[in-house]
């Protein structure tokens, strides 16, 4: 498939072992990933890969729709999940939306991963920060804007939109929470937000 920059273009390799080489190695933009691969899941290749770039963005790419499947790959850190009855149109803009940052679910499943992060937010988590006498990180009033709408669900896109923002600066504010907190990925600031009761507001 070929993708317009700044997608990189990357060719399948023979197995798993040699594709997370690979992906450590050529830090592509995106990685599409199936869930059943030779010899090691694709849960736990998402796992290895995002662990080892965090700013690598996985768009998962199954022929399973079933709710578990989903969920797990999106605790393991993927963008994205979509389903491989997709059309080569559909693929091409899911790749080209996960590159530019945003979470790009076949239709029907937005809303099940959505309900996952407010079940898991309503689960005890630990500490929040700053809860052991240090100072909790404090946020612009526009990072805690750009925040309650992730937290809703909202597309990079949609977010610029609603703020009359340019898409890259809503990435820049979404890149300094995620430092400020000390957080890694998305799924894990949609759950800071839904604890602090941001995607009600």
């Amino acid at each position: 498939m070929t993708c317009p920059s700044p997608v990189s273009r990357w060719s399948p390799p023979r197995g798993t072992a040699s594709g997370v080489r690979r992906a450590r190695s050529t830090a592509p933009d995106v990685l599409v990933l199936d869930l059943n691969l030779p010899g090691k899941p694709g849960v736990r290749v998402c796992k290895e890969v995002v662990a080892a770039n965090p700013a690598l963005r996985v768009l998962v790419l199954s022929a399973s729709g079933e709710h578990a499947d989903v969920l797990e790959a999106v605790k393991s850190g993927a963008t994205g999940y979509l389903l491989k009855s997709a059309s080569t149109e559909e693929l091409q803009e899911a790749v080209r939306r996960t590159a530019a940052g945003d979470p790009v679910f076949t239709p029907g499943l937005a809303g099940l991963v959505l309900g996952e992060y407010r079940r898991l937010a309503s689960e005890p988590a630990g500490p929040a920060q700053g809860d052991d006498g240090s100072k909790a990180p404090r946020l612009t009033e526009r990072e805690t804007e750009v925040l309650r709408l992730v937290a809703k669900g909202l597309s990079y896109k949609q977010i610029a939109e609603r703020l009359v923002i340019s898409h890259r600066t809503v990435q820049n504010h979404v890149q300094n929470t995620l430092g400020k907190l000390q957080l890694h990925n998305r799924v894990e600031l949609v759950r800071y937000a839904i604890e602090r009761g941001l995607d009600e507001e």
